[in-house]
């Protein structure tokens, strides 16, 4: 009970720790080290989507043979096409962005970029609970350590993503303390949708593959929609190659050596 908790907490921890910079640095962040921090963030999930997610999915699958791929194909589909109808009917906005995205609304610029955050963390969120339900079926396709290692591994690419979001807020006029919390509370949808998917775990085991590559391809969507194009636009765009090669191999690392 004890890793199922730490494997819970530590990605909001790591939101939290992110969203506590905004005390520390006096002006915008840099341009430069949003670049690497985005392309970081891209990193680790991409490779967590791989290794913890996608893989798993098929290993779980290997009595279909050669089908052993279909849950796989089938649940990263959907996981996309999931992410891409919540963007489409959620009204949000992005970082850096003056216009909002979504069906037309009257909320303020904050709980639009409050939304897009929250989109962006459902995904994370679902990839813990789905991997410790994973891991509580036996640890045969996902140990304890391995889900440990994609919880940490989602806590530190939510470092770089608590400092992108509430730097912002501050920079556009809020106050210190009210960035720092929203920063912080767009991280709390994924402890609750991680709990949420380990309640139903039990009623879930057989679509648990599907659950699995539901979460890759929610979790890529982010990247190839949202923090990809952040990270290529304008200067510094080499930094987010950089920062992308480093997260992924220190994802790839933990899920190889903690697995």
């Amino acid at each position: 009970m004890t890793s199922i908790a730490l494997a819970l907490l530590v990605p909001f921890l790591g939101t939290t720790l992110g969203a506590a910079f905004v005390f520390f640095m006096k002006d915008d962040m840099p341009a430069y080290l949003q670049k690497a921090l985005l392309g970081f963030a891209s990193g680790v999930m991409v490779a967590a989507s791989v290794w913890s997610l996608l893989i798993p999915s098929m290993d779980m699958s290997a009595d279909l043979g050669k089908w052993q791929v279909l849950p796989a194909a089938v649940g990263f589909l959907c996981g996309m096409g999931t992410l891409l109808l919540i963007d489409t009917l959620t009204p949000h906005l992005h970082i850096g962005n003056d216009q909002p995205e979504g069906p037309k609304s009257h909320l303020s610029k904050t709980a639009m970029l409050a939304l897009a955050v929250t989109i962006h963390n459902v995904p994370e969120g679902m990839a813990v609970g789905v991997v410790i339900a994973t891991a509580l079926q036996g640890g045969e396709w996902v140990t304890t350590t391995g889900a440990i290692a994609v919880s940490l591994g989602i806590a530190i690419q939510n470092i770089p993503e608590g400092a992108i979001i509430s730097m912002p807020m501050k920079a556009a006029g809020g106050s210190r303390m009210k960035s720092f919390v929203i920063g912080t509370l767009s991280g709390a949808v994924e402890p609750i949708g991680a709990i949420t998917v380990i309640l139903l775990a039990s009623l879930l085991t057989p679509i648990l593959p599907y659950l699995l590559a539901f979460a890759a391809g929610a979790m890529l969507y982010v990247v190839i929609e949202e923090l990809i194009p952040e990270a290529s636009e304008g200067e510094h765009s080499n930094l987010s190659t950089i920062g992308f090669a480093v997260g992924f191999v220190l994802m790839m690392v933990l899920d190889v050596l903690l697995g």
